[in-house]
């Protein structure tokens, strides 16, 4: 029984220990169904809230929308979302600062 103990504690360390080292990444989704654009922010959880920004890159490299939330502690990622009707055609940046990391991804609108 002892060693069934060991071997779940074990295996208990390596799945949280693996959990915690999830890189940070964003990625959009365009829902054309939907008229919808999703992007999402996922990190590593920790104990206490974030403050996070989005940024709406549009292809003339204008912002056309600052977004700041906050991340709850102990969650692991976020969401924003837009409508896509009445946005600009090309070429688009999703940019998130989450304290010295900054991530972007792209996506476009035809």
């Amino acid at each position: 029984m002892k060693i069934v103990q060991i071997l779940f504690l074990q295996l208990l360390l390596s799945v949280t220990s693996f959990a915690q080292n999830v890189d940070s990444n964003v990625d959009c989704l365009l829902l054309e169904d939907e008229n919808s654009i999703i992007c999402k922010y996922s990190t590593h959880r920790v104990n206490i809230d974030k403050n996070i920004t989005f940024y709406w890159i549009d292809p003339n490299g204008v912002v056309s929308r600052q977004r700041d939330m906050v991340l709850p502690a102990n969650h692991g990622s976020i969401y924003d979302y837009r409508y896509k009707r009445g946005r600009l055609h090309g070429k688009w940046i999703f940019k998130v600062v989450d304290g010295d990391i900054e991530l972007k991804t792209t996506f476009i609108i035809k």
